[in-house]
């Protein structure tokens, strides 16, 4: 195939020998240049995609023109890279209008609750699709994110307060819209900032207050025993070592250690193994259960399935017991995380220091196992006496400083 002048200076064509582009043969058009003192060569395209002579004249004159003026690209290719780059930027630009255009319910109902179901908890996935049924969902599912602001978020939290729940349901619920937000960003779903950033999330505190007297719990595990014998040694697993409803339903008899008396707890809330120390009653009852397989579920539920949850007959009996009649602050009610709640308190109360609690009690911080401090006043007292039993071990003698700023010493009895 020979290359043919056009009239256009350094424009040229040659004619493919059998396609045909109308009554003419297809012609491949390309153009020739001077550039960085070295003569250049680049071809544009056939006349079937739409060059033409004067077309190509166009592009030359501007290929020209740039290295006159040092503006814009000065080869065919830095030209098409350019253009590439112009529409890789407007499709992604695109795509962003496209999923900002999405709803906020769209996302939740969709890829979110999926991930979810996929990452979390099945109690999670329960809880925070209830929240958004209930609460969220009323004020922003029709809302593309790009227009979920800080006011809609104070509807939600104000509907939540108006409802009577709690300020930890409102800051739950802030923290489900923020999730959904991050979880959109993390794939460039979305370029916007979650709003709940701009909204102050309500003060809560729902630690739980109440716990048992030693008379109280005694009763209470005799009422539950005459109703269900596995309940009661469920109830006393988590009294007696301070576990959790789930910690209890995960135990494996391969978590069992007889000799050292403890237990292995896997896969606790805050993600951490921990050992429990089995009392006598706990052991005994322990041992004289059936022993399974090493896989197998110490407190299987019915079939042998995992337990879910603790059976209702916990709440009658606590009824039947009027642990909390006339009782409206939740903190103050007797429920079964009562006995955990129980068996700390009781530590606190014997003189064990708070970092030993905190680690039977499996808390990720120190602060979280604070809240029984005002418990241990005679503990505090025999450390201070402690401390004046050392100072005088030390100098046989305790300095006094009176009122009127005379001193003397006073010897040790």
């Amino acid at each position: 195939m020979q290359w043919t002048k056009t009239s256009f200076p350094g424009v040229r064509y040659r004619e493919h020998p059998e396609r045909k582009h109308g009554i003419k043969p297809d012609r491949y058009f390309a153009i020739r240049y001077q550039a960085a003192g070295k003569r250049r060569e680049e071809g544009l395209g056939w006349g079937s995609e739409g060059w033409t002579a004067q077309k190509a004249a166009v592009v030359l004159a501007e290929l020209k023109k740039a290295h006159v003026t040092g503006e814009g690209p000065k080869t065919l290719q830095a030209k098409r890279d350019l253009e590439k780059a112009r529409e890789e930027t407007a499709a992604r630009e695109k795509a962003i209008l496209e999923a900002e255009a999405i709803t906020f319910g769209a996302i939740f109902e969709g890829v979110y609750l999926e991930a979810a179901r996929q990452n979390k908890k099945p109690n999670s996935v329960q809880t925070e699709n209830g929240l958004f049924t209930k609460w969220i969902a009323p004020v922003i599912a029709n809302l593309p994110l790009k227009d979920v602001s800080p006011f809609h978020l104070e509807r939600i939290k104000k509907a939540i307060a108006d409802g009577g729940l709690s300020a930890r349901t409102a800051s739950y619920a802030l923290c489900v819209v923020r999730q959904v937000f991050n979880f959109a960003r993390d794939r460039d779903m979305t370029a916007c900032v979650s709003p709940t950033c701009k909204v102050k999330s309500p003060k809560t505190d729902n630690r739980r207050l109440r716990f048992l007297t030693h008379d109280e719990a005694d009763r209470l595990l005799e009422h539950v025993a005459k109703r269900s014998p596995e309940l009661y040694a469920i109830s006393l697993v988590s009294l007696h070592c301070g576990l959790r409803a789930g910690e209890i339903f995960n135990l494996m008899w391969s978590d069992v250690d007889f000799d050292r008396e403890t237990l292995t707890l896997r896969d606790t809330k805050n993600g951490r193994t921990r050992i429990a120390y089995m009392t006598g009653p706990v052991r005994e009852l322990i041992a004289d259960r059936d022993k399974g397989g090493p896989g197998e579920a110490v407190f299987p539920g019915r079939g042998g399935v995992r337990r879910s949850y603790v059976s209702n007959a916990f709440e009658r009996a606590v009824k039947d017991l009027g642990f909390n009649d006339e009782i409206t602050d939740a903190r103050q009610k007797v429920v079964f995380h009562t006995l955990r709640h129980t068996f700390a308190s009781w530590l606190v109360e014997q003189g064990t220091d708070l970092y030993s609690v905190k680690e039977l009690m499996g808390h990720r911080t120190l602060s979280m196992t604070e809240r029984y401090s005002h418990l241990a006043p005679e503990s505090l007292r025999r450390a201070v006496k402690g401390l004046e039993a050392g100072i005088k071990a030390k100098t046989g003698e305790t300095k006094v400083v009176t009122m009127d700023g005379t001193s003397k010493r006073r010897k040790s009895s």
